[in-house]
């Protein structure tokens, strides 16, 4: 069973009567609801928001989590450093990532790409298209060459992320404007990947084909041999991990 972890400022549901009448439960438990409508048994999916003592995300919860998803906006600022270093650990350890929309601009994603993360944005409610690039991609199982989501916001190139190791979909909009849309990323143990649509004034999680992409980004990220003990990333590049490694179990030794 994979263990799903669904996380969400849930600040623009409490201040803005538009995105609380699309999401009155919160983004997250929309998101959540997506994902578990088609993992079904396969997963156990649970919420956590900004609000909550370390933002819902203390040790014992991370523990238990194989797969965390990310949903900030007005709020990266609010996330204690604390947390996002705690994140970064388990995923460096193998803990799966899935980065949505204004996520790219979060404290642990930009940690874990290195780079600012800056892209061109509109946000007048325009036509997007998303295309597949990768269909044999296990994100893509079941997504259609190209979908259309009817109003969403703009956003452009450049994107300034690392170069992804695997590109699943890239969108069009009705302006002209193209982006990197579906990046998959390995650092140290863990996968991530970055879904670009999903702005809190428009449906988008409640489309069909996003709630598919998402839970099948939740399947691939997903480690099912579990998360690496530390010592068995000394091989990993430099940067990866912060600090030094802890001694070796005895076991461990040759």
């Amino acid at each position: 069973m994979i263990k799903v972890t669904v996380w969400g400022e849930n600040l623009h549901e409490k201040r803005d009567e538009s995105v609380r009448s699309l999401y009155p439960d919160g983004m997250h438990s929309t998101i959540a609801a997506g994902i578990g409508e088609h993992l079904g048994e396969e997963a156990l999916v649970r919420t956590a928001t900004l609000d909550q003592a370390e933002h819902g995300l203390g040790d014992a919860v991370l523990d238990d989590t194989d797969v965390l998803t990310w949903w900030g906006h007005i709020g990266h600022d609010q996330v204690d450093d604390e947390v996002v270093e705690r994140v970064k650990e388990r995923v460096l350890r193998g803990m799966g990532l899935v980065v949505l929309h204004s996520g790219h601009w979060s404290k642990i994603f930009r940690s874990l790409m290195g780079t600012s993360c800056n892209l061109r944005w509109r946000s007048v409610g325009e036509r997007e298209l998303v295309w597949t690039v990768a269909p044999a991609h296990p994100i893509a199982a079941g997504v259609p060459p190209v979908f259309r989501i009817e109003s969403q916001e703009m956003y452009g190139e450049f994107f300034d992320i690392p170069q992804p190791d695997e590109l699943v979909f890239i969108s069009s909009f009705s302006g002209g404007e193209v982006f990197r849309s579906g990046c998959c990323f390995h650092r140290g143990a863990g996968r991530i990947f970055y879904f670009s649509p999903g702005d809190q004034e428009y449906p988008v999680y409640h489309h069909p084909t996003v709630r598919k992409v998402l839970a099948n980004a939740v399947r691939w990220a997903h480690r099912p041999d579990g998360l690496v003990l530390p010592y068995q990333l000394r091989n990993m590049p430099e940067g990866w991990l912060d600090g030094e490694l802890p001694p070796e179990p005895p076991e461990a030794r040759p």
